[in-house]
């Protein structure tokens, strides 16, 4: 039986596998245990300019997992993209020249999982909130804040004026444990709402998301689900296994909760989002979220670059895909004239919609 994620040799002596982002292990070990596993032989490319073509245009084939999506919404066919960009490749162009094609030719996707690592430069888009409004202000932020607030692992919070508790959450890349999650919640008890911000958090563990997503349900809750890859065409993918967020067994939140959304949301922290709107007691306030719903796995050039990419498709509740974002409950924008009085349009809708 092929092996879920084969290993590859590209390159004289070069064996280099196909793997999960490390904060992707935690989520696919389970799977990965049930999975036989067997040698395959693939195809070597030599390292120079057309082998390094060859080699990316080959790994994105067999295991990129977005294809039909780029097909439906941006009208990509991988093949003509392979037939477009080939002539671009020079046997004598220096390294910074074959970045740039590698780099233009992933662009294609627009994926912000999709990116080619070297020594000396990342290729990327950023096109799920560049071309967007931030609805984030620091100076806003930072008045909101104070500078008495709270600190407990990658958590800011405090307790707002109306008795509203505020837990701003940047990112998910730092891990907090169930006791800093206890000291958290155990602060916010005399608090009759709670709102956590997780604007411009643009992912990290998916544990973490889970693990704080847990805090808000008393009861196994089927929050989404995932696939992975099977085989290398296209389409084929396992059949659909389910996300089940289970109770903490520390403190958790029984009142209403809001929270906070930009499209600066990505990845990890879109699942997060995701999680949280299966609650009852939940709603989501602000834009919505820049997507990033496909598990990064990594592999590597005969040249020795990375590239990450987009392999285990993820999708909510409904079974629908989740990749370009989730709609806020209520959609409300940073307005200027809100700012310019030093006031959060966002916070102050949360607060309102809490307290009716």
């Amino acid at each position: 039986m092929k092996a879920l994620f084969p290993f590859h040799r590209f390159g004289q002596n070069r064996f280099s596998a196909l793997r999960p982002s490390s904060k992707a292990w935690l989520l696919l070990l389970p799977l990965l245990l049930l999975v036989p596993v067997s040698c395959i032989d693939e195809e070597e490319f030599d390292n120079n300019p057309q082998g390094n073509f060859l080699a990316l245009w080959k790994i994105m084939d067999e295991h990129y997992c977005f294809f039909a999506e780029k097909q439906q919404q941006l009208g990509i066919d991988w093949q003509e993209v392979k037939a477009r960009y080939a002539p671009q490749i020079d046997p004598d162009m220096n390294d910074d020249m074959l970045f740039e094609v590698l780099g233009n030719m992933l662009g294609e996707l627009r994926d912000g999982h999709v990116n080619l690592y070297s020594s000396f430069d990342l290729a990327r888009n950023w096109s799920w909130h560049e071309n967007h409004p931030s609805n984030f202000s620091d100076s806003l932020f930072r008045k909101y804040m104070g500078t008495d607030y709270l600190i407990s692992s990658g958590l800011r919070y405090r307790i707002l004026d109306d008795h509203v508790g505020y837990i701003y959450c940047g990112t998910f890349a730092k891990g907090f444990g169930e006791g800093n999650l206890d000291h958290v919640l155990r602060h916010f008890l005399t608090c009759n709402a709670l709102i956590i911000d997780v604007r411009n958090n643009s992912g990290g563990m998916i544990t973490e998301a889970e693990r704080l997503a847990s805090r808000f349900t008393d009861e196994a809750v089927t929050a989404g689900y995932f696939r992975h890859k099977s085989g290398r065409g296209h389409d084929d993918f396992s059949s659909m296994s389910p996300q089940v967020i289970k109770p903490s067994a520390g403190l958790r939140w029984h009142k209403r909760v809001a929270v906070l959304t930009n499209r600066h949301v990505y990845s990890a922290a879109n699942e997060f989002v995701k999680y949280m709107k299966c609650f009852p007691r939940t709603i989501v306030v602000g834009d919505s979220t820049g997507g990033g719903a496909g598990m990064p796995f990594t592999s590597e050039l005969p040249n020795g670059w990375g590239v990450r990419f987009s392999a285990c498709p993820m999708y909510d509740r409904d079974k629908q895909p989740t990749e370009r974002g989730i709609a806020p409950d209520c959609r409300v924008g940073l307005r200027d004239e809100d700012e310019a009085r030093g006031i959060d349009t966002i916070i102050e809708t949360a607060r309102r919609l809490l307290t009716k």
